[in-house]
């Protein structure tokens, strides 16, 4: 297998760490406390996919808030996040070998998530991953977010190699789905979603619930 794929692009949160539940956890309490929505814990993470503005934006309606306020409300959301989260900062087990491999084995890597800059940050700098990613794409370097493709042809573009020969890591039923809208293969993470919950697969080659041994190579 290791002669399929020239690149891997990473999807971050659910992916590189298992932190999905800590999001779920403080949008669930933006939304419901500070926002009074009645939305349910199940349902919030039903809507954690995309951008933060489109996850207001569906729960709340079109034009509900302004743009200035769903930027405030998304800093708070990841302030809380990031304070809950921080102590549990580690990478998925396995992951480590697995990026050391893959970056000895002369393979590009990328981040494409739609996650902030300030998020990416956050797990990027604290986990010194910085040398295996060299490209990153964020919610900010994209117009439309998974399901559309985008996120992970831009990462490919940059790092340039085919579509064909990049490999997508992702735990979110929604990545998946753009790996294959960019006629990519996948590997699925099943940290917060169970294979189960997977609507498109027919391009995901195995799902896994951390990368011990997942060997590639």
């Amino acid at each position: 297998m290791s002669n399929t794929f020239e690149a891997y692009l990473f999807d971050l949160n659910g992916t590189i760490i298992d932190d999905m539940h800590f999001h779920a956890r403080a949008w669930h309490e933006i939304l419901t406390d500070d926002l009074k929505s009645d939305i349910s814990y199940e349902d919030t993470i039903l809507e954690m996919y995309g951008k933060n503005s489109e996850l207001l934006e569906r729960v709340f309606g079109k034009d509900h808030f302004t743009q200035e306020q769903m930027d405030e409300f998304s800093m708070e959301k990841e302030r809380r996040y990031q304070a809950a989260f921080k102590p549990h900062l580690k990478l998925i087990d396995g992951l480590d070998e697995f990026l050391e491999k893959a970056h000895q084995a002369g393979i590009k890597m990328a981040i494409g998530s739609a996650a902030i800059p300030f998020n990416i940050d956050f797990i990027l700098d604290n986990l010194n991953l910085r040398k295996y990613f060299p490209v990153v794409v964020s919610a900010e370097d994209v117009t439309l977010s998974k399901p559309d493709p985008e996120t992970f042809s831009k990462g490919a573009d940059i790092l340039g190699v085919d579509y064909d020969k990049c490999l997508v890591f992702e735990d979110a039923p929604k990545g998946v789905e753009a790996a294959k809208n960019a006629g990519m293969q996948a590997i699925a993470l099943t940290t917060l979603h169970t294979p189960e919950e997977f609507h498109i697969t027919d391009n995901v080659i195995r799902f896994v619930k951390n990368y011990q041994g997942l060997d590639l190579f």
